[in-house]
């Protein structure tokens, strides 16, 4: 028993030195002998920049290839520095910007120069890391040779399908975004998810004044937790009463567009656009894996994040529950109560009709007693059938999900003018109307154009010929020549038996005639006798 007490107060010590929410369970004394008590739970923070994959574009951003020279903003005319793809000394590739400098020498990517002014000098640079994180601290990005003058932070909750802006930044916000500038310590606690445009990293200042740009979050959680976030608990439950906070904080990617380079405090020179470049030297993301409070480590397996899962949930963010502990809806774990808060365990079902498998699509079953069978009541995430197994009319499988997961049926799309309805068969492809195709009825087969929905070629350049000197347009009608009519120009204007030719000579002479007469006798009229 002595032992046993020792262990027990060792892992309550070790628990207290581990600090909130940093482990999922512990051993506990009771009455009927010790037992696992749960806790919701985290991983810790970390750099972020070691796992991230960066990309940039567009294709031919980055300079070295060819090989170009460049100045420096504080001496624009001593053009020595040069950049070369193919020579590591001289290169600037992309992974400088999440290298760990040593012996003290800064390593860099750098973009062209901006030699075809005025056509913008755009870049983006995209950061994955195919796993949801929390922001824990200040991204910071480190620019060498000048900040930029405008730049968004952008920011993706669906690995890049679709993107939303973080922060603006720009030397005058209402010149380039039609925004007003603001700081974060001008946000509220009911205002403090709003999206800003700040002036405060974009101003010219020296590039060996200060070369960082942040994304302010340690500023935002001061607000609730205090200036040196002594009140953690505070901010805690306010991530479960405010709506979208944590999600503020939320992201699977990151991606930078710069807009306009570093002028140096002055109007673009024409006369030296070698000195107007981008150059970054380090990203910074501080963050943790968002495994959904259920775990307390996130460890590189297979070349991703993955959370280790606690509370029988499974998956990438500890997402849903584990097969045979579905008796109840997957739920997050909370905060709350503070500090250890509520782990939400998945648990396993403790009747028959409990058992019946929805595959954590639907927490409710019913007994058909004429068939004999469980079925499932209300399935959710677009799934029908007895166990939830099927898809909704108008969604297919994703075949990439597993049969539990919530986005395991993706809605068919089909194109409502080129498609016969609105399903699709297993693999997405729509059924489709008479000359449409693709997978979505959103094309049209060759011999067909698209005018809400497909129609038949009326001309084309090689079977539907105009006739007679008529032009196809857009193969959708023939443009004929005045003395022809039809769909391909293949009729005359003229009727059966007569020389339009010939009736119209005559009739244009005595026009003329007639004109050329009124004209002689006013010309007789004018002239003096």
């Amino acid at each position: 028993m002595l032992l046993q007490a020792v262990l027990l107060l060792l892992l309550h010590c070790l628990a207290s030195t581990l600090g909130q929410y940093e482990l999922c369970k512990s051993l506990v004394s009771t009455d009927e002998g010790s037992v696992w008590e749960y806790y919701a739970c985290q991983p810790k923070s970390a750099s972020m920049k070691d796992y991230m994959r960066i990309k940039v574009d567009p294709p031919g951003i980055t300079c070295g290839n060819p090989p170009e020279r460049f100045c420096t903003l504080e001496n624009p005319y001593l053009c020595s520095d040069e950049c070369d793809a193919s020579n590591p000394d001289l290169a600037h590739p992309p992974q400088l910007m999440q290298d760990r400098e040593r012996n003290g020498l800064i390593t860099y990517w750098q973009t062209v120069t901006w030699r075809r002014h005025p056509e913008p000098l755009l870049a983006n640079i995209s950061m994955s890391w195919n796993k949801s994180l929390e922001l824990t601290d200040d991204i910071l990005i480190t620019f060498e040779y000048g900040r930029p003058t405008i730049m968004v932070l952008d920011k993706s909750m669906d690995h890049g399908r679709s993107w939303q802006p973080y922060q603006f930044y720009a030397d005058d916000c209402l010149d380039a975004f039609n925004m007003p500038p603001k700081q974060v310590r001008d946000l509220s606690p009911a205002n403090i998810t709003r999206v800003i445009c700040t002036e405060q990293y974009s101003r010219w200042v020296g590039s060996k004044s200060d070369k960082n740009v942040k994304f302010e979050v340690r500023a935002r959680f001061a607000v609730f937790a205090g200036p040196r976030l002594q009140n953690m608990d505070s901010l805690y439950t306010r991530m479960e009463s405010m709506k979208g906070l944590r999600d503020f904080f939320t992201f699977t990617n990151l991606r930078l567009r710069l807009l306009r380079p570093a002028l140096g405090g002055t109007y673009v020179q024409r006369d030296n656009l070698l000195k107007y470049f981008y150059a970054i030297s380090n990203i910074e993301v501080p963050a943790r894996c968002k495994c959904n409070l259920h775990a307390s480590q996130c460890l590189l397996q297979d070349g991703n994040l993955q959370c280790q899962c606690e509370h029988n949930t499974t998956g990438q963010d500890c997402q849903r529950c584990k097969k045979g502990f579905k008796a109840k809806s997957w739920k997050a774990g909370s905060y709350l109560p503070t500090p250890n808060g509520t782990p939400n365990t998945c648990t396993k079902g403790i009747s028959s009709i409990c058992n019946c498998e929805c595959y954590g699509h639907s927490n409710r079953c019913s007994y058909i007693d004429y068939l004999n069978i469980i079925t499932c009541v209300s399935c959710k995430h677009n799934t029908r059938g007895q166990n939830c197994q099927h898809c909704r009319l108008g969604y297919f499988r994703n075949a990439s999900a597993e049969l539990d997961d919530e986005s395991v049926c993706i809605e068919c799309n089909c194109n409502q003018m080129g498609s016969v309805h609105d399903r699709c068969n297993g693999t997405g492809f729509c059924q489709c109307k008479d000359g449409a195709t693709g997978a979505k009825c959103d094309d049209c087969l060759p011999g067909y154009y698209w005018k809400q929905g497909c129609y038949p070629n009326i001309c084309d350049e090689e079977m539907l010929l105009c006739q007679n000197g008529g032009t196809c347009y857009q193969n959708q009608k023939c443009i004929c020549p005045p003395e022809f009519k039809g769909v391909l120009c293949q009729h005359s204007r003229c009727e059966a038996g007569k020389d339009c030719n010939a009736a119209s000579s005559p009739h244009l002479s005595m026009a003329t005639l007639l004109l050329c007469t009124l004209l002689a006798h006013l010309l007789a009229m004018l002239t003096p006798h």
